[in-house]
């Protein structure tokens, strides 16, 4: 099979032998690239991996499906409320540490399969996933229709959330840096007028500048979602303790219990057709790799998120 592999800190086509072990075969139809594989790349983490845990394809009866791409052990308290990440076990993540989906084919755990609502296209199905952690997010922030709600931030996470809210019926403002991520934003349906006084700001950004912003932003004892990645350590100001700010960090999802979040996740993408072709503004082959990466690095010329057509 056709893998995309870190080889000397470079994306590189591969030919290897198909995946084996127990498991689900699925045959990957789309898979995009996160901000967090770039910054596995950039540190060196990477090497030799096959990275890739936003994916999507079809299961070896025909079914659409998404795959959460991660498994526990279904035993402890985290698999029993489907937190699979904090599994008392261990997690394994597929992408990260186990061979992910930018290749022909992947074997996963059969829990793991999301099956996909009739008429979602493939090629936008990869968004599943991070719909799935914006989603995640407003959850964790206890986001209601009665809130003011602002994000901060208009990469693939920010736009997700801006999305999820839409999907939910509540109004959200938007703080986006570049041009093409205010279009954006406007094409999900957000506004552009930031104020003050926000029930809610979600901060997709996770810098010490943007998790300022968000805490100026919020009213007296409002919340702050952080579901952006502090990759470098961040500074919380004077501010966040007098105005008593809830930060609330969200990182992954819900999996495999009622509420799953991939299900809301597939159920928006679905309704929306809109956001796919939003969210997605460049494709490629799996063997433009080199060039898929470097794209997906350059926010300022007009990338949000990167696919492969697989």
């Amino acid at each position: 099979m056709r893998a995309v592999r870190i080889v000397d800190g470079t994306p590189t086509l591969e030919t290897l032998a198909g995946p084996e072990g127990d498991g689900v075969r699925v045959k990957v139809v789309s898979s995009s690239i996160c901000g967090s594989d770039l910054h596995l790349l950039d540190g060196g983490i990477a090497e030799g991996m096959i990275l890739g845990h936003e994916f999507c394809g079809i299961a070896p009866d025909g079914t659409p499906v998404a795959v959460e791409p991660m498994a526990g052990c279904g035993s402890c308290w985290a698999c029993d409320e489907g937190h699979l990440s904090f599994c008392s076990n261990g997690a394994i993540f597929y992408g990260i540490g186990l061979p992910g989906g930018m290749a022909d084919e992947i074997i996963v755990h059969p829990d793991a399969l999301v099956a996909l609502p009739s008429g979602l296209a493939l090629e936008h199905a990869c968004l599943v996933e991070p719909l799935a952690v914006a989603t995640h997010a407003l959850d964790r922030a206890r986001v209601t229709d009665t809130d003011r709600v602002l994000v901060i931030g208009a990469g693939p996470i920010g736009l997700a959330a801006a999305a999820m809210l839409r999907h939910r019926g509540i109004p959200a403002t938007v703080s986006a840096r570049h041009p093409h991520q205010q279009a954006a934003a406007k094409q999900l349906g957000a506004s552009l007028d930031i104020g003050d006084g926000y029930d809610v700001v979600i901060d997709a950004v996770a810098t010490s500048a943007s998790i300022g912003e968000a805490v100026h932003r919020a009213r007296p004892m409002g919340r702050v979602g952080l579901v952006g990645t502090t990759w470098q350590p961040a500074e919380l100001g004077i501010a966040a303790c007098m105005k008593e700010i809830e930060i609330l960090p969200a990182m992954t999802y819900r999996c495999r219990v009622p509420g799953r979040d991939f299900d809301e996740a597939a159920a928006a993408l679905a309704a929306a057709p809109d956001i796919g072709p939003t969210i997605i503004t460049h494709r490629f082959p799996l063997d433009g790799c080199i060039e898929a990466f470097a794209t997906a690095a350059d926010r300022s010329s007009g990338t949000i998120k990167v696919a492969f057509n697989v």
